[in-house]
């Protein structure tokens, strides 16, 4: 783990960790599932795994790979076969279930054609098999089954548009789910056999539909929700003409809906969650008290990152100057996932959209330091994990010639961040638990 130099590099980088090591995938999958003879508890749920004639694997995030190399040794030999989708460089080495990389945030061939094999190994269980789904963040893109008629090239045109326009998680998901064969219920509604999904949650709040576009969960969102979203965002007109064909014919009952609350099939299909932002928070939490330093935990933050930025550099001033919400020394953290509107053609990320904006409102400020973490490693699609700022980034930026305010303008944080050597880098982390953030006023 690489952090720029600080007075809080060391407790920081002790709080990520305890932070990361909370909610790693394999480990989360080891903590969920006890195993005992035949028999595997998962909650309050009990599985005989001498009922089941088949037992497969299927999944798909960045934390994929980690979860399925930590199933395999609990389903021991019962396990016949699996397949997960994981982003590029996410991968770990599996001895059964077969792990693809593919692409993210954009969706690929290669994600493509796994998504294919993964509705065709679902399909071809019966009532007396056993499907075990591992999702984490990052599935909806990494797991691509466009419906017939529309094409991988429209589903890559749509899912940039709406990663730009500021669109809400929610919102981007009742298209995804409405373009798809698998998202919204439709991979529980491809088999006869048992389910039990593992959920690494990158949701606020854990919302079942919205992780992953909930491949194995009732869908509450329509056909006019996905129009909706397209004209909220003005992209109504920008999208392919079968996409818009396609939406329209659901909306008038042309095609079926996704699966609804309520529907039988999910009586079949149980859900864990297994890890979430929760977690991560309270991990790190534990580890700043532990080194004797007050910490607060803030509501989500969920808003635009750079609002989201200004809104926790705001605090510091009021902590030095009122000692409110908190007495310095201190640390406050939040979780969430912010929003970007995209408006320039720079790089950049929520986290270190984040971290640019509150340094520009901490500039000046002693003994403050800011920073933005996405929890899986790859903040956008960049190689670090956030940034680290402080009282004295937005003057250094200034000697140096480099203009923070046209960074953020032009969503072009990553490289005046690297010019300053701000970043931190962690690797992928075997994980994807949405973000931390973090204010330290020492």
């Amino acid at each position: 783990m690489q952090l720029p130099a600080s007075p809080v590099r060391q407790l920081l980088i002790r709080m990520l960790k305890h932070a990361l090591d909370a909610v790693n995938g394999g480990k989360a999958v080891q903590q969920a599932i006890h195993k005992t003879g035949n028999v595997l508890t998962i909650g309050s749920r009990r599985y005989d795994l001498r009922k089941y004639r088949r037992i497969v694997v299927v999944g798909g995030g960045k934390a994929a790979a980690s979860m399925a190399r930590a199933i395999e040794p609990i389903l021991g030999r019962r396990l016949e076969s699996g397949v997960v989708i994981t982003k590029y460089g996410h991968t770990v080495r599996t001895k059964c279930i077969r792990v693809v990389e593919a692409g993210h945030p954009v969706p690929d061939r290669a994600g493509l054609a796994a998504a294919r094999g993964i509705l065709s190994l679902a399909s071809s269980l019966t009532r007396e098999d056993l499907l075990v789904v591992l999702l984490s963040g990052g599935a909806s893109s990494l797991m691509p089954s466009p419906v017939s008629t529309v094409t991988l090239a429209d589903k890559q045109h749509v899912t940039k548009l709406l990663l730009r326009c500021g669109a809400g998680i929610r919102d981007i998901n009742s298209v995804r789910k409405h373009l798809s064969n698998l998202k919204g219920g439709r991979l529980a509604a491809s088999t006869h056999a048992t389910i039990l999904t593992l959920i690494l949650s990158d949701v606020i709040g854990d919302d079942l539909s919205a992780i992953a576009s909930g491949p194995t969960a009732p869908d509450p969102s329509t056909y006019h929700d996905a129009i909706d979203c397209l004209r909220q965002y003005r992209l109504w007109t920008s999208v392919s003409r079968s996409i818009r064909a396609h939406l329209r014919r659901g909306s008038e009952g042309q095609l079926t809906e996704t699966p609804k609350p309520g529907t039988r099939l999910f009586q079949k299909v149980h859900h864990e969650i297994i890890g979430n932002n929760q977690a991560a928070l309270d991990a790190m939490i534990s580890s700043a008290r532990a080194a004797g330093i007050r910490t607060v935990l803030l509501p989500p933050l969920i808003e635009d990152a750079s609002v989201s930025g200004t809104y926790l550099g705001s605090l510091a001033r009021s902590i030095l100057t009122k000692q409110e919400p908190i007495p310095r020394p201190c640390c406050l953290v939040a979780g969430g996932e912010t929003t970007v509107h995209v408006r320039g053609a720079g790089r950049g990320g929520r986290a270190q959209e984040f971290a640019v904006a509150a340094a520009k409102v901490v500039a000046g400020l002693p003994k403050v330091y800011v920073a933005g973490v996405a929890t899986d490693g790859t903040d956008g699609p960049t190689d670090v994990a956030g940034a680290l700022v402080d009282g004295k980034t937005w003057q250094r930026a200034g000697r140096l010639g480099i203009d923070l305010n046209a960074a953020l303008k032009q969503n072009d944080t990553y490289r005046a961040l690297k010019r300053l050597g701000s970043h931190i880098i962690t690797g992928p982390t075997g994980t994807n638990v949405n973000d931390l953030y973090l204010l330290f006023v020492l």
